[in-house]
């Protein structure tokens, strides 16, 4: 393995510390890795080694490239400093991709606490913005946030529908940092329609990191389902990002929404309340109706073509599944699939 640090600012001592795995050769089938942007806490005021290099280890196990980065606190906290600090390391990993053979549409940021602050304003308010974000016991909500550092900003109300997918960890008795910050959070990205993954443990001490007794003092009051936080978050970010194969890396299993009404172009994907809204969709679900009359049921067809008012269950079901309820053959759906593809969604806000 090879370690690389690089000073990102020497006045406010903010570095980025590379720990870099082999590809090629035995590891053969793999020519570039994910990567993981490690952002210790510290409530601003220090940068916890506990959350350091023990999580950026925890993260090299799963295969991932991984750094950290020790970014301004103390009197160089002052807000968007910690922010500005996080976009250079980002831009500078994506920048030497090849060199430290990393996918740079692949690459996570990880935060506790404060430095989950840190990486949940990466996911929301970046230039450079992860692929996925992973937050541990952060701080979230404005109130919390004034708590640590009067300038950092509150994050709930600037979550949005186009940011990454999101892992939340934190413990109900956490009394440093309350757990009501997670669970808005989460609450924030369910109304955005974001894909999310939230654990909150019943009970557990603030900044237990990987949660192993190298870290943690092995006689803290921590539920044990908190230790395997690391191997739950890895397997997550193998569906978010992809997974290894002989062949390069799978595609990911599912995308950053739970549905397709916040992409550009209109899919299966899409809730029949979106594809309602738009005329050539319309068209398409009308002409769906009609071909599949003997799989559909009465019901289905009508409310396809437009025939019966739909009420507000209906609307929120992705097209997808509700041909998957019929019982409709996946290559089928495909072929209706492809055409609503060609159909902008005036929707669309980005």
């Amino acid at each position: 393995m090879l370690i690389e640090k690089t000073v990102l600012n020497d006045e406010r001592n903010v570095t980025l510390t590379a720990y870099l795995q082999p590809v090629k050769g035995e590891f053969y089938y793999i020519e570039k890795r994910p990567g993981i942007l490690i952002i210790p806490g510290g409530g601003y005021e220090t940068c916890s080694e506990r959350e350091a290099e023990p999580a950026a280890f925890a993260f090299l196990q799963s295969g991932f490239q991984a750094f950290v980065l020790r970014y301004s606190v103390g009197k160089d906290a002052e807000w968007p400093n910690p922010l500005n600090d996080y976009e250079q390391a980002m831009c500078l990993i994506r920048q030497k991709a090849e060199e430290w053979h990393v996918y740079p549409d692949k690459i996570a940021v990880a935060g506790f606490s404060a430095g989950g602050h840190l990486a949940a304003s990466a996911a929301v308010l970046a230039e450079n913005r992860p692929n996925a974000a992973v937050l541990g016991y952060a701080v979230l909500t404005e109130e919390s946030a004034h708590e640590w550092l009067d300038s950092a900003p509150g994050l709930i109300d600037k979550v949005h529908s186009g940011m990454c997918p999101c892992f939340l960890f934190s413990a109900r008795t956490d009394s440093i940092v309350p757990v009501r910050n997670t669970i808005r959070f989460t609450e924030a990205l369910e109304k955005n329609g974001v894909m999310f993954e939230s654990h909150i443990y019943s009970y557990g001490p603030h900044g237990f990191s990987t949660g192993t007794s190298s870290v943690l003092d092995p006689d803290a009051a921590i539920c044990p389902r908190a230790r395997r936080w690391v191997y739950d978050c890895a397997d997550w970010l193998k569906e978010v990002l992809g997974d290894y194969t002989q062949t390069g890396m799978s595609a990911p299993l599912y995308g950053t929404s739970v549905n397709g009404d916040s992409e550009a172009y209109l899919s299966v994907n899409c809730t029949v309340g979106c594809l309602m809204k738009n005329p050539e969709a319309g068209i398409v679900l009308r002409r769906l109706s009609d071909d599949m009359k003997d799989l559909l049921s009465e019901s289905c067809r009508e409310q396809l073509a437009g025939r019966r008012d739909l009420n507000s269950v209906t609307l929120r079901v992705k097209l997808s599944d509700m041909l998957g309820f019929e019982g409709i053959p996946c290559d089928k759906t495909a072929r209706y699939d492809r055409e609503l593809r060609s159909i902008r969604n005036c929707s669309y806000s980005g």
